[in-house]
């Protein structure tokens, strides 16, 4: 199995509250509350642990809050190299409807100083080479700034890595700039990037094509239930999940990523890669958490992904 790398530049403390239905301006009663260290990048970091990959986990962690990320850490296995900072780690809500809703509520998060970015700079320097792959994810903390996670990018390139990217607004506009290996937005996401409509199959062809010319061979939207379209360079297919029951989407993304990454650094055929990916998306929105707890659900969802391609129209 490969060894990958995640940088988590601005991970969190999520607490799901599971109540029947919101009543903003009321007193609301929840069934059930959970907290777990998370971030883009850690929660795609558990995904892979589970699928039999070998994890190294980076970015920046406030002091003050260390425990649940250090117990997890340890827990899973991963090679902890956080940089730490002062102050405490964000903590975001999640407020999960009993019909799927989820009201995200998140923090702010610690500044993080410039000595703290080149801390990290020089750990990645140190750590990165060995590594099949790097997942950069999440949003950027205050203190960084898109043009600093441009020159993370490339500086990741120019060791010969090969970095999956998932990200949003000018932190996405300017890692798309850098080239990266993979990258997966939704639509929205998308569109906002490239101030272009890329809601028809024919615009996210369009896109694709662009981002290719740019060195990104792996343009990977997704869509929700809709379904995920996978453009690699020379082909391009759709996948539609199964129907399941959603307890909450948080994650789904995240997984979704981890399951493309599983199977191009597996050599898994593009139908494969595509088909189990999905089937991971989908088992993350089926519960509350992070990973693959039950490998013969998953099975049994594979069978329920449909595949095309986007050549049919």
């Amino acid at each position: 199995m490969a060894k990958i790398l995640t940088l988590t530049l601005n991970p969190a403390l999520d607490l799901t509250v599971q109540l029947p239905v919101l009543v903003p301006g009321q007193v609301n009663r929840s069934d059930e509350m959970h907290t777990h260290a998370a971030g883009k990048g850690v929660n795609v970091a558990q995904v892979l642990a589970d699928l039999g990959h070998q994890l190294t986990v980076s970015g920046f962690l406030g002091e003050d809050n260390l425990q649940a990320f250090e117990t997890l850490f340890a827990k899973r296995g991963f090679t902890d190299a956080f940089v730490r900072v002062p102050g405490e780690t964000r903590s975001n809500i999640k407020l999960a409807e009993s019909d799927g809703r989820i009201t995200d509520i998140n923090g702010p998060g610690p500044r993080v100083s410039e000595a703290a970015q080149q801390a990290l700079l020089d750990r990645l320097d140190q750590i990165a080479p060995g590594h099949d792959a790097v997942v950069v994810a999440g949003s950027l903390p205050r203190g960084v700034n898109p043009q600093w996670l441009r020159e993370l990018i490339q500086r990741l390139k120019k060791r010969g890595l090969k970095v999956a990217l998932d990200t949003s607004g000018e932190a996405l506009r300017a890692g798309l700039s850098a080239g990266p290996w993979l990258i997966k937005p939704n639509t929205e996401e998308l569109a906002e990037a490239l101030d272009c409509e890329v809601v028809s199959v024919t615009a996210q062809a369009e896109a694709a094509s662009r981002l290719h010319a740019h060195g990104i061979e792996h343009v990977v939207i997704s869509d929700g239930a809709d379904g995920v379209n996978w453009f690699s360079v020379g082909s391009a297919m759709h996948a539609t999940p199964p129907k399941v029951s959603v307890v909450s989407t948080v994650g789904a993304g995240d997984s979704l990523l981890a399951g493309m990454l599983h199977g191009l650094l597996s050599a898994d055929t593009p139908e494969q890669t595509l088909r189990t990916a999905t089937a991971i998306a989908a088992m993350a929105v089926t519960q509350i958490g992070f990973g693959i707890g039950d490998a013969a659900q998953l099975a049994q969802l594979e069978q329920g992904v449909r595949l095309r391609p986007l050549t049919e129209q």
